[in-house]
């Protein structure tokens, strides 16, 4: 009955050409979701027949089921949510800090023109600089703990965050600057009403790559002074030989990456709706 309702609405508030356009799109969208999956599958069977047949060395490249059986052993020794929930929490929480802290550094730039121009030379090289070679200093500073990992993690996004919402605040259209001026608008209703509304989009951009950012920067920390997490296992896996621990450890990373990613994908989807934004 719902189905029958919604139909007619449908027919009542759209034409039939444009009816007929939606199902074009939704069939694509659907052929397009099989075909990523259709491809993923190929590419695990084509992986496990060619280790199966010894095409190519499963001890070197592992496989699809021993990452299946690894994975298993991992949750039944109950050592998975251990290294999962530790390098998951070190990356949220990079990823908010650098967020948040990124967003008012660039808002204290775009706010003082003077600020800026002293530092954003330094800032565009410190983004230029290779991170690991900031890792003994981090170690030194910051100890082996957790707080060392968030460091690294926010040493590689921060000024990404950084010089990405500062460039969308300068963007702003100088004829609306001109605008709010000439309305008698406050630098801080200029900010609050025209510069961070217009950058909503531009902020989200920066969520999206902050969440590849801070991963990077965890698991580069880890490999640097962890214990435990996903990094940790990588490392371990590599030195004792056990591909199969590392292969699998990588796959749980990039499915933690995805999560998160959609995530934030459906946060600009809300966002996008909420205000209209194309």
């Amino acid at each position: 009955m719902k189905h029958k309702r919604l139909k007619k609405d449908l027919t009542k508030t759209y034409s039939p050409e444009h009816i007929g356009y939606l199902k074009k799109q939704r069939k694509k969208s659907v052929a397009i979701t099989l075909s990523r999956v259709g491809l993923l599958l190929i590419f695990l069977l084509l992986w496990e027949l060619l280790a199966r047949f010894n095409v190519i060395d499963s001890f070197i490249s592992s496989s699809p089921s021993k990452m299946a059986v690894c994975f298993v052993e991992l949750v039944k020794g109950g050592e998975l949510a251990k290294h999962v929930g530790i390098t998951l929490g070190e990356t949220v929480a990079s990823f908010f800090i650098a967020t948040v802290l990124g967003t008012l550094i660039a808002i204290l730039l775009w706010w003082c023109e003077g600020i800026r121009k002293v530092l954003e030379p330094y800032i565009v090289i410190l983004n230029a600089l290779p991170k690991i070679a900031l890792g003994p200093i981090i170690i030194i500073w910051m100890g082996t703990g957790q707080s060392a990992i968030i460091t690294m993690a926010l040493a590689i996004s921060l000024f990404v965050t950084i010089l990405g919402t500062l460039s969308g605040f300068l963007s702003v259209e100088k004829s609306k600057l001109m605008l709010m001026q000439t309305l008698g608008a406050s630098k801080w209703q200029t900010l609050t009403k025209l510069v961070l509304p217009s950058n909503i989009p531009n902020i989200i951009d920066a969520l999206k790559i902050n969440v590849g950012m801070c991963w990077v920067g965890t698991i580069m920390g880890e490999y640097l002074v962890s214990r435990a997490g996903l990094g940790y296992l990588i490392i371990y896996g590599g030195q004792v030989f056990k591909l199969d621990l590392v292969m699998t450890s990588t796959v749980i990373l990039c499915f933690l990456a995805g999560i998160m990613y959609y995530l934030v994908a459906l946060l600009q989807k809300f966002v996008s709706k909420k205000l209209n934004i194309e």
